[in-house]
């Protein structure tokens, strides 16, 4: 509706954005960890490519807050939060924020808000401030949880190419040192047997909540395939590394033997 043309490119091959970029931009758009995947886009390297051309590069930085990423040390121009998620920690309300530290754009956000109306209910709002008095302490619990869990799983017989940037085994742990503090709250894994598996996983959890959501206190689980990527055709869904067996865990605050000796349960059935 508003003529915007963008292409869709694997921003954590340089190569790839370099080459995009040899069109006209405005903007560099990357989420970083990527969502189901956790592949990263290194954010200095993508600020540089992006202002080398004239462009204004964004993050969503949904899934690490800025307790544990920090875009804007590396050069990002807007960071993007959907506030539903970690930032408000219970999933209870639905709202997102755009943040910049460049006064121009400062001023248009307000001029755009103020003329659409873009703007939380007074409720929705308090809640989400609540949650924020929080998030320094719920992240870090977040995090804890979330490495010793991955730690188990890393180790399961029925558990292939388990991503978590707070492992050494992940291969782009060194730029998840350089520009992360921890290794965040979400863990996925590929179950052995596919679609039946995930969806048996799905079926037997008692502890871990199926939901397609995250970032809530509770540890969420969901099977992207017969989830929240249904509806995608394979070949986009398998060129974007969602597999038929791929599954997301959103650790939350509960102790993590808790949730481990879940998953354990599960997956012997």
């Amino acid at each position: 509706k508003f003529g915007v043309e963008a292409d869709f490119v694997d921003t954590a091959d340089e190569e790839a954005l370099s080459l995009a970029l040899s069109r006209p931009t405005r903007f560099v758009f990357i989420e970083t960890p990527a969502n189901p995947t956790l592949k990263l886009t290194d954010i200095a390297l993508a600020a540089h490519l992006a202002h080398k051309v004239g462009a204004l590069l964004i993050v969503d930085n949904t899934l690490l807050t800025p307790i544990l990423q920090r875009p804007f040390e590396f050069g990002a121009d807007i960071v993007l939060h959907s506030t539903t998620k970690f930032i408000e920690g219970h999933n209870a309300t639905i709202g997102g924020a755009l943040i910049t530290n460049d006064q121009e754009l400062q001023e248009i956000f307000t001029l755009t808000r103020t003329a659409t109306g873009v703007i939380q209910a007074p409720f929705p709002a308090w809640l989400t401030l609540q949650g924020v008095k929080t998030l320094p302490l719920r992240m870090i619990r977040h995090s804890e949880n979330a490495l010793q869990i991955a730690r188990f799983l890393e180790r399961h017989p029925q558990i292939n190419n388990l991503a978590y940037p707070g492992l050494d085994s992940f291969p782009q742990y060194e730029l998840a040192k350089r520009q992360q503090r921890t290794g965040g709250a979400i863990i996925t894994f590929e179950v052995e047997g596919g679609v039946e598996a995930g969806i048996r996983l799905m079926n037997t959890v008692r502890l871990c909540a199926l939901a397609e959501n995250l970032g809530s206190a509770e540890t969420l689980i969901t099977h992207p395939v017969s989830m929240t990527h249904a509806s995608v055709p394979i070949e986009q869904r398998i060129a974007a590394g969602i597999t038929d067996g791929l599954v997301r865990l959103s650790v939350g605050l509960e102790c993590a033997d808790d949730v481990i000796s879940d998953l354990k349960q599960a997956l012997c059935k």
